[in-house]
């Protein structure tokens, strides 16, 4: 068994491949570094802190998953996805309360990992994640039209709707310069690649429309003007903690928990698709939680594996950590030399770098084909967008996670069937005519609590006329702790009005539960068979002592 925690740098190190890509990979670092500059900037304004804790966390956050990680190429750090989750806790528990959520989440994240539960996160449903992934693009697009526009408000209302009279109460206040701005950064985001491909879109945005800014003058608010200068030092800061008020961080912290591990598990897995090799999901876990409870103290914020900065590096021929750690360096020195600069990054420009993210997070070719597909899909795409727009990306993976849960049961246990058998069913095989005095049943699919009633009370309708019953289980995957005493309680029922009970074809996963229900004292293991034939030759013995 794969060891749960073996970071992938170890292993190349060991192996002689870590510096055997160097300069490829030193060139992937600084260009994914220049990618991450303007996102982690407006990923940290957008959230509600101040631009160089974006740089921070990348920073810190990158530099730990790259050395940590349990994936070759993953670049972490903060990410369009936790905007609305962090501005949510500033908001109601202020920076500390951020911190403290941070790193219990940082703790959460480091347990799935040693529990083994990487490859459980992987299975959450689609729908689900194109769900509340195209909600978060809307709200992120939603607190971007006051910069984008330049619009004269003071304080946003964190509701959507209230978000958007707003909006259309200012509409008429808008600065011509902003929105030119905005669209200018839009287009050329877009469509610089185009051109210049080796150059990230963001980064010549930013660049060109601070330089015409600051050349003509215009009067349109930049991160000077609204967060002051950018520090160009670290400083560990620890939060004030109260550990009677633990409690109330937990739901944030869980939703940060499951986000993070979500999206850098889809990184991963997207990455290992790019690079024809496999991540080890709880070595990730573990990498993404050790950052997270360190970012903080260094005055970041939440952190994850970011999927477009991760392709951006196997794209430049980024394969090793190596150039995870030089996209991290690469920021580090942007912020200690370049950071004086950086405050003259005008707003609109930021708020159309995150118009252009929200586009690319919206997934809208997933969301539209999803529509079209089962009904099941389409409930849970709904439910979780709805309720990630309209109230609390917390609630709607609370919601999405237990609802997805009840439909794949209720989707089971509809394929979970108990078919009765007489002497003229093809599913028989051609075997001998079933004796008068004997029924058989099959048992087809889970035998777990969400059909165990089903299977108990079709069980219970057996002809008093009956001496013998014989259930066919092979294709009876496993059994759960309430299908076992559901079919206990069904075998006593049985037992008392005198009916032998035979169980054919049992798996051996099934047979070990039943061993250890007590199923094979209730009945005599001589009647649990491994096949229908011997099923059959024990029927015969039985109807022989009766007659």
């Amino acid at each position: 068994m794969e060891p749960i925690f073996l970071p992938k740098t170890w292993s190349l190190f060991k192996k002689s491949l870590l510096f055997k890509n160097l300069s490829n990979d030193i060139f992937a670092g600084i260009i994914v570094g220049i990618v991450a500059l303007p996102l982690a900037i407006a990923f940290a304004v957008a959230s509600g802190v101040s631009p160089e804790k974006g740089i921070i966390t990348a920073v810190v956050a990158g530099f730990l998953i790259a050395v940590l990680g349990g994936s070759r190429v993953q670049i972490g750090g903060p990410t369009g996805a936790f905007i609305i989750i962090v501005y949510g806790i500033l908001q109601k528990y202020g920076f500390d309360g951020l911190m403290i959520s941070t790193i219990l989440a940082g703790f959460m994240l480091m347990a799935f990992g040693f529990l083994r539960l990487g490859s459980i996160l992987k299975f959450f449903p689609h729908p689900l994640i194109v769900g509340f992934t195209s909600g978060i693009a809307l709200v992120i697009f939603s607190t971007q039209i006051k910069d984008a526009m330049g619009l004269p408000i003071d304080k946003l209302p964190a509701e959507f709707i209230a978000k958007w009279e707003v909006y259309f109460q200012q509409l008429q206040n808008y600065d011509q310069s902003a929105v030119l701005i905005a669209i200018g950064t839009i287009l050329i985001t877009v469509f610089s690649g185009r051109l210049i491909p080796k150059i990230p879109g963001s980064f010549i945005a930013i660049v060109v429309m601070t330089f015409i800014v600051s050349i003509f003058g215009l009067e349109v608010s930049t991160i000077q003007s609204v967060f002051g200068a950018i520090p160009n030092s670290f400083q560990l800061t620890f939060p004030a903690i109260r550990f009677d008020e633990l409690g109330q961080y937990m739901q944030p912290a869980l939703t940060i928990a499951l986000l993070g591990a979500i999206e850098s598990l889809l990184s991963a897995v997207v990455a290992d698709g790019m690079i024809s090799s496999n991540h080890r999901s709880n070595t990730e876990l573990i990498a993404q939680g050790i950052a997270n409870v360190v970012t903080p103290f260094f005055g970041g914020i939440p952190a994850t594996g970011a999927i477009a900065r991760t392709a951006t590096n196997v794209r430049n021929n980024g394969r090793t950590p190596i150039s995870g750690i030089i996209h991290a360096i690469t920021l580090l020195l942007i912020m200690l030399f370049f950071g004086k600069w950086a405050i003259l990054i005008p707003m609109p420009c930021l708020a159309g770098i995150l118009i252009v993210v929200a586009w690319n997070m919206s997934e809208m070719k997933s969301f539209f084909s999803i529509l079209k597909g089962h009904k099941y899909d389409i409930f849970i795409l709904l439910t979780t967008f709805i309720l990630t727009v309209f109230v609390d990306l917390t609630v709607a993976i609370e919601v999405g996670v237990v609802l997805s849960s009840l439909l794949f049961m209720q989707r089971m246990s509809s394929l979970s069937k108990v078919i009765p058998i007489d002497s003229e069913s093809d599913t028989l095989e051609n075997y001998a005519d079933i004796p008068k005095g004997v029924e058989i049943f099959e048992i087809s699919g889970p035998f777990f609590f969400a059909a165990a009633r089903r299977y108990e009370e079709t069980l219970k309708e057996i002809s008093h006329t009956s001496k013998v019953v014989i259930i066919r289980m092979r294709h009876v995957p496993f059994i759960d702790g309430t299908g076992l005493r559901n079919l206990k309680q069904t075998l006593k029922d049985l037992k008392s009005r005198k009916i032998q009970i035979i169980l054919s074809g049992v798996q051996p996963e099934v047979l070990e539960q039943l061993e250890k229900g007590g199923i094979s004292e209730l009945i005599g293991s001589e009647n649990i068979t491994s096949s229908f034939d011997l099923a059959l030759i024990r029927m015969e013995m039985i109807m022989k002592k009766l007659m």
